[in-house]
């Protein structure tokens, strides 16, 4: 279905000559992050408003975006998510070297001690769960392949940020200091860096309650052959239902669960010459 663009009217404002490149490339894509669970469908005149963007230049980028697939109408003037980015999401699913690497993983972690288990990413300055395994009669809601948590919360999380480099750690406490108080992480940059140094130390993190009341977390990193953090696997349960974890053999089965996937990862690296 093709885009109907109207006719500019006498008083839109175009963009000046030599605009387009990176800048307008990085608006448009913007487009995507309005869609959400609460907002799942955009009518074209409140995505440029959003956008800020002159009437023109809004059309352009929705039908750029439509007729890649990324959108599509779902009636006259309104947009939803499109169909090329389930077709990306099967494309993640056969080909992701994460989840290639972390096959079986999951669910032997289940199967040995009982709790729900999570496979995750680092994405911005967010955590993006990747692939989960639940254990019986476990709720489905608490959190699920493409969901976000920050990067502050939940040992997942926690475990990642932990092993990021110097570098980025610096950037991010100039950002977010005041969350990173927040979440117990060190109120300056020396208790910060002290909190992660202990994690590190330990290879491992556990939680307790930080998203959802009485559901501890524990987990560890996976990592390069460098080092560098890549993603997590963690489990969780929740205290008040499960009296009988034995946490340290939670622990000792997370972080060789996070090891094999770690592994996994060089081995294939290495397989490929990289």
């Amino acid at each position: 279905m093709k885009v109907d663009v109207e006719a500019e009217t006498a008083d839109d404002v175009s963009e000046p000559a030599g605009s387009e490149g990176a800048g307008s490339l990085e608006r448009m894509l913007a487009i995507l992050e309005l869609f959400s669970e609460e907002a799942p469908v955009w009518a074209t005149a409140d995505i440029i408003e959003a956008l800020k963007a002159s009437r023109s230049t809004g059309y352009r980028y929705i039908k750029t975006l439509n007729d890649a697939g990324l959108i599509a109408p779902v009636r006259t003037g309104s947009y939803s998510l499109g169909p090329r980015i389930i077709e990306m999401d099967m494309q993640m699913r056969l080909s992701d070297p994460l989840l290639l690497a972390s096959e079986g993983v999951l669910e032997e972690l289940v199967d040995q001690i009982g709790h729900s288990a999570l496979l995750c990413t680092s994405f911005r300055d967010a955590v993006l769960c990747v692939a989960e395994h639940r254990a019986p009669n476990n709720p489905r809601e608490r959190f699920v392949r493409g969901q976000r948590r920050p990067l502050y919360q939940g040992a997942v999380s926690k475990v990642i940020l932990a092993y990021l480099p110097h570098y980025r750690l610096k950037a991010l406490y100039a950002r977010q200091s005041e969350e990173i108080r927040k979440a117990g992480l060190g109120a300056t940059w020396g208790e910060f860096r002290s909190a992660l140094g202990e994690i590190k130390k330990n290879g491992y993190i556990i939680t307790m309650g930080e998203f959802n009341p009485g559901v501890s977390g524990a987990a560890a990193p996976i990592l390069t052959g460098d080092r560098i953090p890549v993603g997590s696997i963690g489990v969780a349960w929740d205290a008040k239902e499960r009296r009988d974890v034995d946490v340290a053999r939670a622990i000792d089965a997370v972080t060789k669960a996070a090891a094999t996937v770690s592994e996994r990862l060089k081995a294939s690296d290495a397989a490929a010459g990289r």
